[in-house]
């Protein structure tokens, strides 16, 4: 498996652990009887800044996947893996940092670094594009 592919499924499995997190609290929740079944929001907005933080970072790994994971699967389909390779897990680490920041804090600071974390991913993405189109 090249890197590519590595680092998409590692991109994936991020994303269900964050959706396996949020499940799991709001499953402890219900059966605890804090919060109806029913009772909940898609942002969770209803509930502790932590779980809206983590439902918004569950979210950001959503909306980045057809885009970061489309190029990616590109480039593998394409056979030009060696576009992609040296950066897939440099993208994996900078969606995961922007991830765990987004869990902790928001901060100005860890804002700041959120976004830091998120520029590096598209200009990861441009570099991608630039160099499978042939540009």
């Amino acid at each position: 498996m090249t890197a590519t592919l590595q680092a998409l499924l590692g991109f994936i499995a991020w994303t269900l652990c964050l959706l396996v997190l949020m499940e799991a609290i709001r499953s402890w929740l219900v059966l605890s009887g804090a919060v109806p079944a029913n009772g909940f929001t898609p942002d969770n907005a209803n509930l502790s800044p932590f779980m809206q933080r983590l439902a918004r970072a569950h979210a950001n790994c959503l909306e980045g996947l057809p885009l970061f994971g489309g190029l990616m699967l590109v480039a593998v389909v394409a056979g030009r893996a060696t576009v992609t390779d040296p950066l897939a897990w440099v993208l994996l680490g900078a969606r995961i940092v922007q991830s765990l920041i987004h869990l902790v804090s928001t901060s100005p600071a860890a804002v700041t670094a959120r976004f830091t974390a998120f520029a590096v991913q598209v200009a990861i993405a441009v570099w991608w594009v630039l160099g499978l189109s042939g540009v």
